[in-house]
């Protein structure tokens, strides 16, 4: 049996496709085994899970929104969508990142080990980043920031060799502009 021609119809081309981060906000029924069966669809068909963030929204209507951000190519991506939306629980899928009104944004907390010149430094750094002292010592600081996770990764570069002690971060929320609900 010879070899498909170049531009088989039986053959999708795949190769060239970059791969691109995505975020995926999912409507989801609150209700028990949700979560599992939604990161078992991720595990069982080999895709990453870059970050996850869940909470209810809606106690009346039982209604929670789980923010799933992801990697993959173009073609892995549109099936990672097909899939939530398949799943039972689940009202409403959309891509947030492909989506011009949307919107991303992470909180962190971030402590930091540091006394004289690096402390100066540290809380010059926090003033330009916008982040906000939450608790102080005379040894350290525990930093609030929000913004988008470029953002909370260039702080935190910036404050390793400041003395990080400690980073915890709730993983990206989404949410997109106007009157339109999810």
């Amino acid at each position: 049996m010879s070899d498909p021609q170049p531009g088989s119809v039986y053959e999708p081309v795949h190769e060239e496709e970059p791969e691109r981060m995505a975020t995926f906000a999912v409507l989801v029924d609150n209700e028990p085994g949700v979560l599992h069966r939604l990161v078992g669809l991720f595990s069982g068909r080999g895709y990453n899970i870059e970050s996850l963030t869940v909470a209810e929204t809606d106690r009346r209507a039982h209604t929670s929104r789980v923010t799933i951000v992801t990697r993959g190519k173009p073609h892995v991506l549109a099936q990672i969508e097909a899939q939530l939306t398949k799943m039972v629980a689940t009202r409403d899928v959309r891509d947030v990142s492909r989506d011009p009104n949307g919107l991303e944004r992470e909180l962190a907390l971030v402590k930091v080990k540091g006394m004289g010149p690096a402390r100066m430094e540290a809380l010059q750094l926090a003033e330009i980043f916008r982040a906000r002292v939450i608790d102080t010592t005379h040894e350290s600081f525990v930093f609030e920031l929000t913004g988008a996770s470029s953002k909370i990764d260039k702080f935190v570069e910036l404050m390793r060799p400041l003395g990080l002690v400690e980073l915890s971060r709730t993983g990206v929320l989404s949410i997109t502009r106007g009157a339109e609900a999810m």
